[in-house]
């Protein structure tokens, strides 16, 4: 329950308050040249306390290379990443030791276990996808390597606030340019200040993070249960937080007819492709050659500190204003998070494909 993938295989492990947090990557093929410092850019986008938007803890979130890497080179063996926690404050949750925060999986892991980390949130806190963002890193470096895959997310939406588009003509160089990631500078203001009126109001608030991988060749994925947009799906719902996943045109496409909806066939140049791409680059579950597109929803965060009736172990009603610090809105720092799912899955069935002796 804790691995995803089935050849570039990732075991996420840690909490959120314990000494550190990590992963083992399995599956990565010898002779990637890999460095610790290959994880610092989006290790950085993850981290917490990164602005005045996201949650104030102060992480650093250096990877250490714990084994599978030698003299600068992967060597075929399971690849250890560990990224030590510094500023825990587990304090900040004494009061909520017996209570069940309500939106929070505090109760179903009480209900499944008996026993449960309320430190943080444990295994639930998003402080975990710190470890996913980081074998994000190693997947993306092979995509790039092989096949020049291209992996690039965004936020589409905060609150009520959306960033209207169809995946044409969007701005990537605007991205990182401001505090939650929107192409669009005017738009991105605005959602800037729906996670800042929901923060004065001791509220959250949730939203949408697009994702397009560029250059993924067709016949990516299988049928039936192995299909490419399934196996993303689950990656994308393993997320802390999120709600919802679609692809291509998505729940719109209820709204259609065949004939609208249906991506015509061209061959331009000896190259078979679709005029458009309502399908999102995936057609029974095997990729098409066209850019793969989708949208993850995710929802408040849960922890805030509104005042809310909830009740504790013993099933007394009580009231509780949350302390501690929390991001108001996780739909920025969850931009890596998706793309780092996504390469993963990508990179696995990219070696689904190949035979027992591929070699980088």
């Amino acid at each position: 329950m804790n691995t995803i993938g089935k050849i570039f295989s990732v075991t996420n492990w840690g909490e959120s308050h314990g000494k550190a947090i990590g992963v083992v990557v399995d599956g990565c093929p010898a002779g990637l040249d890999l460095v610790e410092e290959d994880f610092d850019l989006d290790m950085a986008r993850r981290r917490p306390g990164q602005s005045r938007l996201s949650t104030q803890r102060m992480e650093t979130d250096k990877v250490a290379i714990a084994s599978g890497v030698f003299e600068g080179k992967t060597t075929g063996a399971p690849i250890s990443l560990i990224i030590y926690n510094q500023d825990q404050r587990s304090q900040d949750y004494s009061d909520m030791m017996d209570v069940f925060r309500p939106g929070h999986a505090d109760f179903t892991y009480f209900k499944k276990y008996g026993h449960r980390d309320y430190r943080g949130g444990g295994r639930t806190s998003a402080r975990v996808t710190a470890g996913t963002v980081a074998a994000g890193v190693i997947a993306k470096k092979i995509l790039r390597q092989v096949m020049n895959i291209a992996i690039i997310g965004f936020v589409d939406q905060i609150g009520k606030v959306s960033y209207h588009h169809d995946f044409q003509n969007i701005r990537f160089d605007e991205i990182e340019k401001n505090l939650v990631r929107c192409p669009n500078k005017s738009i991105a203001q605005m959602m800037e200040q729906q996670i800042l009126d929901a923060m004065r109001d001791g509220d959250s608030v949730g939203g949408v993070v697009a994702c397009i991988l560029q250059n993924v060749p067709a016949g990516f994925g299988g049928p039936i249960y192995g299909k490419l947009n399934a196996d993303l799906a689950h990656a994308m719902m393993s997320i802390n937080a999120s709600r919802g996943v679609e692809f291509g045109s998505g729940f719109q496409s209820a709204n259609y007819r065949g004939s609208e909806l249906n991506d015509p066939f061209v061959c331009a140049e000896g190259e078979i492709r679709t005029l458009t791409n309502n399908c999102g680059g995936i057609l029974g579950g095997i990729s098409n050659g066209m850019d793969i597109n989708f949208r993850v929803a995710f929802k408040p965060t849960s922890t805030i500190a509104h005042r809310q009736q909830t009740v504790n172990q013993q099933g007394t009603i009580v009231e509780l204003a949350a302390g501690g610090r929390h991001d108001p809105c996780v739909v920025p720092r969850a931009v890596p998070v998706v793309e780092a799912m996504a390469a993963i899955i990508i990179c696995d069935h990219y070696l689904r494909n190949q035979t027992s002796s591929f070699n980088l």
